[in-house]
């Protein structure tokens, strides 16, 4: 089922899970927004989005909502070849990559001699919580196989559903769930750097404008609304905003200085 939802004066937009879409993603309660209609069809369910869009006066999505969700054999994967072996699945990516590259590649499936395993947001949270650094690389991680296995059968990982009631965001960061949306709007498939440079633009001049007139609620959704864009930006050039940051306090973090006219100036040295 198809739910086209409301957010008064924010959006309208369209979800398979309005929970997960609309209260754990975007932190709306249930009493803050409304459903103004539902279908099996989603040619319909695409084409009354845009409609109403139009009619409430908010921005029209570029891309229609079926266009987004693609058919499981037109699924595809970030080019994540696992190595599998009798005792683990190795990944060729460092832990501290893994989770954004199996976003990347929810749905994806692979056998093993104890069974066929399966991306999902649930596995995810498994394969997170017991991955091991390989011994051999540290741009490798790895699992073992029948704990994995172990984990379905005992019912340790849970269905996703009643994984992300329980879990809330799935100790999520902030950046991941602003991956994930982009990933769901079509964001990185068929947009570009170049746009996202041009958004940013925009936003910054909504910023200004909101510091002028000392809106504290405009700014913060400015702020926000850039930090969005320059999340998305990042991966578009193959980049984690995460390291991004922390590459930027890693030169700041020792700087030293003072302020001038209300300005940080840095210490200059003749070395």
């Amino acid at each position: 089922m198809y739910y086209i939802y409301h957010i008064p004066d924010k959006k309208i937009g369209v979800t398979c899970d309005l929970y997960n879409r609309v209260t754990l993603q975007q932190g709306y309660s249930e009493d803050e927004y409304e459903v103004l209609d539902s279908s099996d069809d989603i040619e319909y369910i695409s084409a009354k989005e845009l409609y109403l869009q139009r009619e409430y006066g908010y921005r029209v999505d570029l891309i229609p909502y079926k266009d987004l969700k693609s058919k499981p054999e037109q699924i595809k994967f970030n080019k994540m070849n696992v190595n599998v072996t009798e005792q683990t699945t190795t990944f060729p990516v460092p832990v501290r990559k893994l989770k954004g590259r199996l976003m990347d590649n929810m749905g994806m499936k692979w056998t093993t001699s104890h069974g066929s395993f399966e991306i999902t947001l649930s596995t995810i949270e498994w394969i997170m919580s017991n991955v091991h650094i390989s011994q051999f690389s540290q741009d490798r991680c790895y699992i073992y196989n029948k704990a994995f296995a172990e984990s379905v059968k005992t019912n340790k990982i849970h269905n996703d559903a009643e994984s992300v009631k329980t879990n809330k965001i799935h100790n999520d960061s902030v950046f991941e769930l602003i991956r994930d949306w982009a990933r769901e709007r079509g964001i990185y498939d068929k947009g570009d750097d170049r746009t996202q440079y041009v958004k940013l633009m925009e936003e910054a001049g909504e910023l200004a404008q909101s510091l002028l007139k000392n809106d504290k609620p405009e700014i913060k959704d400015a702020i926000g609304d850039m930090v969005v864009v320059l999340t998305n930006l990042a991966h578009m050039r193959g980049f984690d905003i995460e390291d991004c940051i922390q590459s930027a306090y890693d030169v700041i973090s020792n700087r030293t200085g003072k302020m001038v006219n209300g300005t940080f100036v840095k210490d200059t040295y003749p070395f």
